[in-house]
């Protein structure tokens, strides 16, 4: 992956987070921040 190519896909990622935040508020970040939690924990047990 270039180095253009990275730095557009992370500010497309980081605009669909603000757009996400300004629209539906952060109450579901912090569900979708704890399964994402669970998850890499859930990765280590089977690494």
């Amino acid at each position: 992956m270039t180095d253009r190519l990275a730095l557009a896909l992370g500010l497309m990622i980081l605009s669909a987070l603000v757009i996400d935040l300004a629209l539906f508020g952060s109450g579901h970040m912090i569900f979708l921040a704890k399964k994402l939690f669970e998850l890499t924990e859930w990765m280590a047990f089977w690494r």
